[in-house]
């Protein structure tokens, strides 16, 4: 749709939600509504609690800009509930949602398209941890919930005694955990937007590990950009973050994140729903590009209804 088509439509904010990530997705909300509004639309901030169907109908939503962070927002249900109301929305589709949203299903595509990713094991709550000995020969690991983000939940373990605290710790939040090699290196994002790489960005946390307090509080990282990378291994990041949007499906705006090793490196994961606060990585990088916040946020919005 054009800005002028959207700009006659009721457009509704998605933000809050039910997942761990909502204070963080109501940041974002928060930032994109005001944009919007800013910018002449006629938005409208919805809390998407679990009365978001009769929500959408009684504000008369047309088109849904999806701010939602985790679970009931960034793992395909919201999307499917939105197709059954006839609503389009932002991002990616429900199949592309889902699939990125666990860890585990990530990887085994990833693997199975010959895109480079930590080696891992899953261990599933109700089974034996002492089983984990066996299959966790080497250290350090990290663990942390197949599917959560915002690194809530995550843990870094050195012997076997913190890999069970670490365990116990993620399956608070998933009875799925994931363990996967531990890569020492520098941590790279690479923004996707409608199939195309963005500037890539190092994150160089000054407390040494992108946690969640690193990433959510300002002045606790530094942002390298663009990543001081060797020109040919900065062009293969970001053609490996573009292959791995396209094999999970996204559609809009995305994030990719990789550990580099010397001249290797690893995806960890894809991001449907990037934050949008003012820490975070996907505007920084859009910056970079000279496509300001509210550029950023309209062209997300003209790619609603393009993810079936």
């Amino acid at each position: 749709m054009t800005r002028e088509e959207l700009k006659k439509k009721k457009i509704g904010v998605l933000l809050g939600g039910l997942s761990a990530e909502r204070e963080i997705s109501l940041r974002t909300g928060a930032a994109v509504l005001n944009s919007l509004q800013a910018a002449g639309y006629m938005a409208v901030g919805i809390d998407a609690g679990r009365d978001l169907p009769a929500q959408l109908v009684a504000e008369g939503v047309e088109v849904a800009f999806i701010a939602l962070h985790g679970r009931f927002g960034e793992d395909g249900t919201v999307q499917g509930m939105l197709e059954l109301l006839g609503i389009p929305y932002t991002g990616s589709g429900v199949l592309a949602s889902a699939v990125a949203m666990d860890k585990v299903t990530t990887k085994k595509l990833l693997l199975h398209h010959e895109l480079p990713t930590p080696s891992f094991v899953v261990f599933h709550r109700g089974e034996d941890p002492l089983g984990l000995l066996e299959r966790c020969q080497h250290f350090p690991l990290v663990v942390k919930p197949a599917r959560e983000g915002s690194t809530i939940g995550i843990s870094i373990v050195r012997d076997p005694q913190e890999m069970f605290q670490g365990v116990e710790a993620a399956l608070k939040y998933d009875p799925v955990v994931l363990l996967e090699d531990f890569i020492q290196g520098g941590e790279v994002t690479v923004g996707v937007l409608d199939g195309e790489p963005l500037p890539i960005i190092q994150v160089v946390p000054k407390g040494g590990f992108y946690d969640f307090h690193a990433k959510y509080t300002a002045g606790q990282t530094e942002y390298l950009l663009p990543a001081p990378l060797e020109a040919s291994l900065y062009e293969r990041l970001q053609q490996a973050a573009a292959e791995a949007y396209r094999v999970i499906g996204c559609a809009g705006a995305a994030r990719v994140d990789f550990m580099v090793r010397e001249r290797e490196f690893f995806c960890l994961e894809v991001n449907t729903i990037p934050g949008m606060t003012e820490t975070s990585l996907l505007p920084k990088a859009a910056q970079f590009a000279g496509l300001n916040f509210t550029d950023l946020v309209q062209r997300i919005l003209a790619g609603a209804g393009l993810n079936k």
